[in-house]
Formats: C-alpha cells, structure tokens, sequence
C-alpha cells in the first residue's frame, strides 16, 4: 500500500497559497511604486507651471506665495518617498519571512516523504514476514507437543461426563453410609441433593482453578503450571477411587472438590499453552484440539460408565478413579516439552531460550519471522506488560476484548448443552424412549461430538471463527425450538419422541461446530501476552460459574417450565447470535499485534489494512522512540494514553497531513538504521 497519492494534494495546496501570497506582496510593491512615481509627477508638472508663472509675474507677493507652495509640496512629497521606503523595507522583511518558510515546508515535506516510504518498507517486509508465517506446517515435535498438553483437557472431558451414568448407584452408596453411620435410613431426596452436591462441588473447584490458571500461568509459565497441576489431578482422583474402601462420601465430595480445581487450572492454561506455541496459518485447528480432547473425554466416560464395563455397585469407584490415567501420562509426557516461547521472551525477557523453543517446535533454524512477530507483539502491548483485574476491568482498549471474551464464554455454557451433558438420559426418557435406548443414545451424543469437532479443525482456519460460531449458534436455536414443539405435541403423535432425538442429536452437532471449541480459542487470541493470563482467568471462571449455575438450577427449571424447558435457551441463544454478529471481530490469519490495533481502534470489525498501515507505523514510532530524549519520551507516552475518536488508523493519518503546517525550527532529516527494518 503506497501513501501518495491524494495524501500529497494538501502539501500542494499549502505551496499554492504560499505562492499567491508572494504574488500580492509582489502587486502591492508595484502599485506602491507607481504611485510614488505619479506623486512625483504631478508635483513636478505643478513645480514647473509655478516656475512658469514666476517667470510671468513681477510681483514679489506672488513670488512669496508661490515658493511657500513649492516648499510644502516638496515637504509632502518627500514624506511620501519615506513612507514609500519605509513599505518597502517591509515587503523586503516579508518576502524574506516567505522564504524562510518556504524553505521549511519543503525540508519537512522531504522528512514526511521519507517517513512515508520507511513505513511503506516496514510494511512490506511485515506482509512478507506474516506470509512466511502462514507458510509454516505441522511438525512432529508441535504434534507431540499439543499431544501431551491436551490431556489435560481430556481430563476436563472425563471428569464432567463421569459422574452422569453411576448415578443410582453413587446415591445408593450414600444411602448405605448412611445407614452404617446413624443406624437409619437416608431418604431418597436427601440422597439425590447429596448427589446434585457431588456433581455441582467440582464446578466450584472449576471457578478456584479458572480464577488463579492467570496467577499460575505467569509465576510457573504455562509447562510449569500443567507439570503442578497434575498433583491436583492425582490427589483428586485417590480420594474419589477409594471412597467407597473407606465408607466416606466427604472423600468423594473433596476428592471432585480437588479434581475440579485441577480441571479448571487446565481449561486456563491448555488453551493459553496451544495457542502461543502454534503456527499463525495453525492456530485455529489446533485450537480446536481443545474440543477434541474434552469430547474425546466424554465419550470415553460415557463408554466405561455403561453397566456392562463400570456401571455397577463395584466398578462405580474404578470410573471416577481413572481420572489419575490423564494426570500421570502428563507427568510422563510434558517434560521434555518446551515453554512457551511467547512466555520466554516476552515475559520473561529470555531470547535465546525462546529461540531454542521455537527451534524445536519449528524444526527448523530460521525462526526469525516468529522472534520479530513477538516482539511486535511486545512492542505493542509495552504499557500492559503485567496487568491486575481491577486494571483489566478499566482499560478502555481492553474491556471490549474482555466483554466479548465473557458473552462467547456464557455462549457455550448457556446454550443448554451442559442440560444435554448432565440430564440426556432423563431428557431421551422423558421424550418416550425406554431408559436403556436413552443410555445409548446419551454415548451417541458423545460420538457426535468426537466426529464434528474433528470435522471442525479444517474449518476453523478456513471459514474463520466468527462465521462458525454464528453457524453453531443459529443451529441450536433452530433446534431448540424443534426440540420444544416436540415436548409439547410428543403425547399427540407417537413418531415425535423420535423429533425429539433427532433435534437433540442436531443440538449438540451445531454446538461442536461453533460454541463448543471457539470461545476457549478467541479468548486466547483477543489479548496480548500481558493481559492474556488475567483476561483467561475471568472468562474461565465466568464459564465455570455459568456450569455450576445450570447444573444447580436445571432440575429446578425443568419441574417448572416442564415442556417448555428449552425456551429460556433459545432466547439466551438469539441473543448471543445477535451479540456475535454486531460485535465479535474476525481472528483467522491475524497475528496478535493486529487483533490488538482493532481494538486501539475503538472498532473491532475494523478492516486488515488499516490494521496493517497503523501496525506498521506503531512499530516505526517504537523504532525512532528510542532516539528520543526522555522527556520527549514521556510526553509520547502521555499523548498516547489519550483516546483517539472513533476512526480508522487511515483517517488519522490523512487528517493529519492535512493540517497547516507552521515553521519549526530546521529539522536534520531522519536516518533509520537497517536494524530497525
């Protein structure tokens, strides 16, 4: 993109009035001569008729008078060659103040054309650079990585369906401490509360965990952080395995407690982890993986919680207790992976260690591009280097970002999935299916998960984020109404209990197609590496509340809306449809420093090239600011705290060159060292 053009038609103009100015200085000089010349015209045509009549007349009177009249004449018109001289000097100094000027408004035309054609270079060489980022692939060492960090994950997958099929017989157990401890029986209503208490405990821990993932994240590093969590995870899943040996439900209620919290640190961390360690052209499908490991989780709790493998009396305790399996294999696997490379350099100021990490990541030496992209990056984001909630909160640039990272968060967990999750099997009975057809179908719904967010993966970086969640979104809703019309008419028409599992079965289809992996992937990428951590930990923990809140609050809304029970989803969901089309920006295929310029921009559906040219001349400002005298520093600084109204990158700098330019003191012309391209 070339910044001449009609940006040069307000220099010209400025020189054209310069010019015209000159001209009339000129004029003036010219009429202010002629008239002198006039002026002594006239007095020498009146001084000669008076010699003449001297000449004539014999009388001394005449004479006298005559001569008085000559003399003040002469007084006149040597007062006007003085004023005449005196106009001259100033049109002289003037004309001289011109030059000057002019002079000066060429030498800063020659500084703005040449700042012009650095930031077109810079703008370049970033194009070609994001090109070669776009270009890198999959490597072995990336797969294992993703492969190991994923477990954890799968662990948030299993922990969430587990407790679904051992129901009856977790409550059974329950009733028979009971009765061990106090000698009497515990009502089935108390059983199932203390049940609904097991389940809704590990969305407590969920929010601890989500709420500190950003604390951990920048005190440990994201390897760091999995690598501790998975104590977590071993610690929980003893207490639940072997809490029927030791006849104690308060075992089982920490032990989910516990799990909970490790399985909120990982939906904090996972996703931050695999978004900075993926490609730019990558990011997008291996973010999906996040998806792929929480359904590949489910289905695999659905499968071992069927009566035939561990849904009995015996193997209830076994189910919850391979929750270790995850947490082990992690310990195994992870160490040898890299840290972040983001989280090296740019956090921890650690260069070469990031270039050895992105070496191996890469599998390649020429890793260049990416080092440059996170220092953009880190020159972008300099005044948010650590940044506290309340401080997130408050930031003008960065509430929107925020804002909209909770709505796509209360988007997944609002929809109503987390119903179809807890309660399908009660939902497949209650539509006239017999209790053993809706266990199979509660693990066909786990297939279907496995399957669309695998077909989800290409998609995601080639029709983009934001078009997918408005796909997914727009499907449930559709599907939430069916599924409501078949409650209500299912008593009518025998084959409608079959358009209630159908429509369930699109329900969760459309919600792995956007809602399911797309929140936990635009979080990541709407923030910079300082605000990133702290803006996960409050989407995590929005996410987890919003779980717990329709975990606790389903039972209680389907008694009472009864056939209706999906209504208040649907109109959750339009709204979120709504909310996603007006204000969700595109993320495919930007890197980091320009999902942050949209919103410097106060327009988060501002366009890539006016992202571009200001990403550009940021990074040209960051290059000549450290040639600047500290206290013009600091009044940069200051200047850019100010808000900048609602316009384009493109626009501020058009107005800009628009504005008159006034005569500084001479300026050297500036020299840009190649280092800095």
């Amino acid at each position: 993109m070339r910044l001449s053009g009609n940006k040069e038609e307000p220099s010209k103009a400025r020189d054209g009035h310069q010019l015209t100015r000159d001209h009339d200085e000129e004029a003036t000089l010219r009429q202010l001569l002629m008239s002198l010349q006039k002026q002594v015209t006239v007095m020498s045509i009146n001084l000669n008729s008076k010699l003449d009549e001297l000449q004539r007349s014999d009388r001394q009177l005449e004479t006298t008078v005559a001569l008085s009249e000559i003399r003040s004449q002469l007084q006149e018109l040597t007062k006007s060659v003085e004023s005449c001289q005196s106009e001259v000097s100033e049109v002289k100094r003037d004309m001289v103040a011109i030059k000057q000027e002019l002079d000066t408004v060429q030498q800063v035309k020659e500084e703005i054309e040449e700042l012009r054609e650095y930031v077109d270079r810079l703008e370049e060489q970033t194009h070609r650079r994001k090109l070669r980022l776009l270009e890198q692939g999959l490597t072995f060492f990336l797969s294992y990585t993703i492969l190991a960090s994923m477990l954890g994950m799968l662990q948030f997958g299993y922990n969430t369906g587990v407790i679904n099929a051992p129901e009856n017989n977790i409550e059974k157990f329950m009733q028979d401490v009971y009765r061990y401890r106090n000698n009497k029986d515990l009502h089935l209503d108390s059983a199932k509360l203390m049940y609904s208490f097991a389940v809704s405990i590990f969305a407590i821990g969920g929010m601890i965990g989500g709420f500190i993932g950003g604390m951990v994240a920048n005190k440990f590093g994201r390897k760091g952080g999995l690598l501790m969590n998975n104590i977590l995870g071993i610690g929980g899943a003893v207490l639940m395995g072997f809490a029927k040996v030791a006849h104690s439900y308060e075992m089982l209620f920490f032990g989910r407690f516990i799990i909970g919290v490790n399985c909120g640190l990982n939906t904090s961390l996972v996703p931050m982890y695999i978004s900075e360690i993926a490609p730019l052209n990558l990011r997008g499908g291996l973010g999906t993986v996040n998806q792929l490991a929480v359904t590949v989780g489910l289905l695999i709790s659905q499968v071992l919680g069927i009566d035939e493998i561990l849904g009995t009396d015996d193997g209830w305790p076994v189910l919850l207790g391979l929750a270790i399996c995850p947490a082990i294999l992690q310990l195994i696997l992870l160490p040898i992976c890299p840290e972040s490379p983001r989280y090296l350099l740019i956090t921890k100021q650690w260069e070469e260690e990031a270039r050895k990490a992105l070496r191996r990541l890469r599998a390649s030496n020429q890793v260049e591009e990416d080092i440059e992209e996170m220092r953009a990056e880190q020159r972008a984001q300099q005044s948010e280097s650590t940044i506290s909630i309340s401080e997130l909160i408050c930031s003008p640039t960065l509430r929107a970002p925020l804002i909209i990272s909770v709505v796509m968060q209360l988007s997944q967990q609002l929809s109503g999935i987390n119903a179809v999750f807890y309660y399908s099997t009660g939902l497949f009975v209650t539509s006239g299916l017999s209790e053993e057809t809706a266990k199979d179908m509660t693990i066909g719904i786990g297939a279907i998960m496995v399957i669309m967010t695998l077909v989800t993966i290409p998609l995601m970086d080639r029709m983009g984020r934001r078009t997918l969640h408005l796909y997914g979104l727009g499907g449930m809703f559709i599907f939430s109404i069916f599924i409501t019309i078949s409650f209500l008419i299912k008593e009518m028409i025998d084959w409608m209990s079959y358009l209630s599992v159908v429509s369930t079965l699109m329900f969760v289809v459309f919600f792995a197609l956007g809602p399911g992996s797309i929140p936990w992937l635009i979080t990541a990428e709407l923030f910079s590496q300082g605000p990133r951590p702290t803006a996960m930990s409050i989407a995590v923990l929005v996410n987890w509340l919003a779980n717990f809140l329709v975990g606790i609050g389903f039972p209680t809304m389907q008694a009472s809306l009864e056939n209706y029970t999906f209504l208040p989803f649907s109109v959750l969901l339009a709204g979120f449809w709504i909310f996603t089309y007006k204000r969700v920006p595109e993320t495919k295929n930007k890197t980091f420093e320009e999902i942050l310029v949209l919103f410097r921009n106060n327009n988060g559906r501002g366009s890539l090239r006016d992202s571009r040219l200001y990403g550009s001349t940021l990074n040209c400002v960051n290059a000549l600011e450290h040639r600047m005298p500290p206290s013009e520093r600091a009044a940069l600084m200051v200047a850019e705290e100010k808000p900048l109204p609602d316009t384009s990158a493109s626009e501020h700098f058009s107005r800009d060159l628009a504005q008159p330019v006034h005569p500084p003191p001479p300026l050297p012309p500036p020299r840009f060292p190649n280092s800095a391209v």
